[in-house]
């Protein structure tokens, strides 16, 4: 395959095996991949420095952790629709620069506010970034070979979000706090290089029109509902606030329906969701990441605010989690190949319910080994269940728009994601809340009130009071809203685990159909 060619798309041959640099451009997409990942997660121990070095209030805390996915998120279908339309090594190339711009001007900003906009246009290279690197790999890898690959991709996805809390950790100890965001320079750097030799040009061989009027529906459909996600838990579900963006992307939501489905060149087209694997694939990967963004919303705080332990050190304990996705994921194409995509994705769903449900049994003194088994149990249905439900989206779509099917996976991600940390962490507050009311009955009603705000708050409570009941309370109190929120997840994995077994297909993969025209699913 040579790189002159306008595109890769093209039938490939029995026993091919494909562009013969196809592994070092796999390790190129992979780096690029892991440092978009990182800029997700690593903000999540960093926050009391953010507060101490820049004086950051509540709401700017929100949103420097928030702009970065609001903007993401909304931008994904339009990044995919970039690459697909004009080539996909030039938007992986334009939004690795993008990105090293907005780590800048994160790191010397000087100030939340300046903070706050350089994770926006991390945001924006990643829209561009992300979608590409499973584009490319789709196209660099034949067909007996890409399910391995994306499990390989699915897993540098899932340990990411792993290892960010242990690199900032390590970072925060040593240097100031820019340097989590300095560290993507080298590693952009790196991946610019060994792309411009490694990675081929592809690109729609169509060469539709770019759905200008498609990509502004989908910006205002996406970035208006994670909006109203992200701010739910704090105004309140059904507060007027919430319910008008809720109703803002309902609107925009039908208006770019109705787009694609009448535009003679659509960036999305609808019809795709009738394919069982495009379908069952997405709801899958939206299930686990409810399950994996709200459970280490949780877990982050339960291990430093509960337990004690540092930020390092609560990174560290979390290794068991990254290490084990990183070995199944790949090893999921194999099973998924022998017994059939929808049994080894409902029973990796399943798996994760149960692995979330063992958390929710942690309690204020658990010993760590019961929490890395429980860890290692996650880890295991959600390897399992990444990269084959991946493989089904990118195996439901044409080559040619393989842009536009990452970019459906990742949005699957973002939203998954976003609704997990809202509902799981609505449910926690909730319950601790009322739990710990309960138990400060007596005290004074302005020390409960604050307390009642969050353990973080409890504990400087206690602290200044000299009152180590009430810290005893706030911890005990945050143990069973955990409990009760990772019930919950655990509960509809297990629904989730039976609808998945009815809606995804036995085996989904590429095929010579696929390759000339279309798609190809097999039902048993």
């Amino acid at each position: 395959m040579t790189t002159t060619s306008r595109t890769m798309v093209r039938n490939w041959e029995p026993g091919s095996d494909g562009d013969p640099r196809r592994n070092l451009t796999l390790a190129v997409l992979c780096l690029s991949l892991f440092m978009v990942v990182l800029g997700n997660t690593v903000l999540n121990v960093a926050i009391p420095t953010l507060v101490r070095e820049l004086g950051a209030t509540s709401s700017q805390l929100q949103w420097i952790v928030d702009a970065y996915a609001l903007v993401f998120a909304g931008l994904l279908f339009t990044g995919g629709a970039i690459g697909d339309r004009f080539g996909r090594k030039g938007s992986l190339n334009v939004g690795l620069v993008i990105f090293a711009t907005g780590s800048l001007i994160a790191a010397f900003g000087g100030s939340a506010d300046m903070l706050i906009a350089g994770r926006a246009v991390m945001g924006m290279g990643a829209a561009l970034v992300m979608p590409s690197t499973l584009s490319i790999l789709t196209n660099v890898f034949p067909p007996q070979e890409r399910a391995k690959a994306i499990g390989v991709w699915a897993g540098v996805a899932g340990a990411g979000g792993a290892i960010g809390p242990i690199v900032s950790g390590v970072l925060l100890e040593h240097f100031w706090w820019g340097s989590i965001f300095f560290l993507n320079i080298p590693v952009v750097a790196l991946a610019l290089v060994g792309g411009w030799y490694l990675v081929p040009t592809s690109s729609d061989p169509s060469q539709a029109k770019l759905d200008l009027a498609g990509a502004a529906l989908s910006i205002g459909a996406v970035g208006s509902l994670i909006y109203a996600i992200i701010e739910a838990p704090a105004q309140g579900w059904t507060s007027t606030n919430t319910l008008l963006w809720f109703g803002i992307a309902l609107i925009f939501g039908l208006a770019f329906a109705a787009r694609e489905l009448t535009a003679d060149a659509p960036m999305l087209d609808l019809r795709y969701f009738k394919r069982r694997g495009f379908s069952g694939g997405s709801l899958a990967i939206s299930l686990m990441f409810f399950g994996m963004f709200g459970m280490f919303f949780i877990l982050t705080q339960y291990l430093q605010l509960v337990r004690g332990w540092s930020a390092l050190s609560s990174g560290v304990r979390t290794l068991p989690f990254a290490i084990t996705i990183m070995i199944v994921a790949p090893m999921s194409a194999r099973f998924a190949a022998r017994f059939g995509a929808k049994r080894v994705v409902s029973l990796g769903v399943l798996v994760a319910g149960s692995g979330l449900f063992l958390l929710s049994r942690a309690g204020v003194a658990t010993p760590y080994a019961y929490l890395a088994v429980a860890l290692v149990v996650l880890a295991i249905g959600m390897g399992l269940t990444m990269a084959p439900s991946t493989a089904s989206i990118m195996s439901s779509l044409p080559l040619a728009k393989a842009g536009v099917g990452s970019a459906m996976n990742d949005t699957n991600r973002e939203l998954g994601g976003a609704i997990g940390v809202a509902v799981l962490g609505s449910i926690l507050a909730t319950r601790y809340a009322s739990t710990l009311g309960d138990s400060l009955q007596g005290a004074p009603p302005a020390l409960a009130a604050a307390a009642e705000t969050s353990l973080g708050a409890a504990l400087a409570v206690a602290q200044q009071a000299n009152q180590p009941a009430i810290a005893l309370a706030a911890r005990q109190a945050f143990v069973d809203g955990m409990g009760l929120a990772l019930t919950v997840g655990a509960v509809i994995a297990v629904l989730a685990s039976a609808v998945v077994f009815m809606v995804l297909p036995s085996h989904v993969g590429p095929s010579e159909e696929q390759e000339r025209y279309g798609t190809h699913e097999t039902d048993d």
